[in-house]
């Protein structure tokens, strides 16, 4: 049966590695995004290197319309044996100036619907000993130093997304792992080529932290590592 990766929040950068990683490594790619222009050309770049692959317009901010968007990916592609989660939320802007709803986006892409879609793969994962790789950034951590930059830098709703982010992939590595279903996200703690937080100055690769995603996914054991 062939295999299939969901990812979710695909664009420029990580997803675009992961996508590839995967492809390369006999997956089919099931792509998703606001963007349709960014999913197009995607799906054609991993059918140029022999990959089959879909793009999926959706809204990771919207956990309604996982379900379906799961029932379309199934549809096209078969079961999704691994999903990547790389959506994200919480732009710049100070803690004191941040309103309800900039919380409710940002929380809701971080939590609601990433549960929204591990429940609605769930089936499929425990059936292949599937895996749930989220992409966690290093504002989450729980250091002052941490704190202090993200405060000076205006991405403390950022940094609490990824916290309850990196709290909620621990707790599933543990609830899903008698299922069969492996867990775990990557901390990227710096700059990555190629995205819009490179300044110029990034020193990370996509290709090494989709490398990462794929060694956890054959090792199955540590609910998180850094990069």
């Amino acid at each position: 049966m062939a295999k299939t990766i969901l990812v979710v929040g695909y664009g420029p950068g990580i997803s675009s590695a992961v996508a590839q990683k995967f492809g390369a490594e006999g997956f089919q790619v099931a792509l998703v995004a606001r963007n349709k222009e960014r999913l197009d050309a995607g799906v054609k770049a991993l059918e140029a290197k022999g990959v089959k692959a879909a793009a999926f317009v959706a809204d990771a901010g919207d956990p309604a319309a996982i379900a379906g968007l799961v029932e379309k990916v199934r549809a096209a592609l078969g079961p999704v044996t691994a999903l990547h989660w790389n959506a994200y939320g919480g732009g710049p802007k100070p803690l004191a100036e941040v309103k309800p709803a900039d919380f409710d986006a940002a929380l809701t892409v971080a939590t609601k619907s990433l549960v929204a879609a591990v429940q609605a793969t769930l089936p499929d994962l425990e059936a292949n000993k599937g895996a749930v790789l989220v992409t966690n950034g290093g504002f989450g951590f729980f250091d002052p130093n941490v704190d202090k930059f993200a405060a000076s830098a205006g991405f403390g709703l950022l940094a609490a997304a990824n916290s309850a982010k990196h709290k909620l992939v621990g707790v599933l590595h543990h609830e899903l792992a008698p299922k069969g279903v492996y867990v775990a996200d990557v901390v990227v703690t710096g700059s990555v080529k190629g995205t819009a937080w490179d300044q110029g100055d990034a020193t990370l690769e996509p290709s090494a932290i989709a490398d990462r995603f794929w060694a956890l996914s054959l090792e199955r054991k540590d609910a998180t590592t850094t990069i």
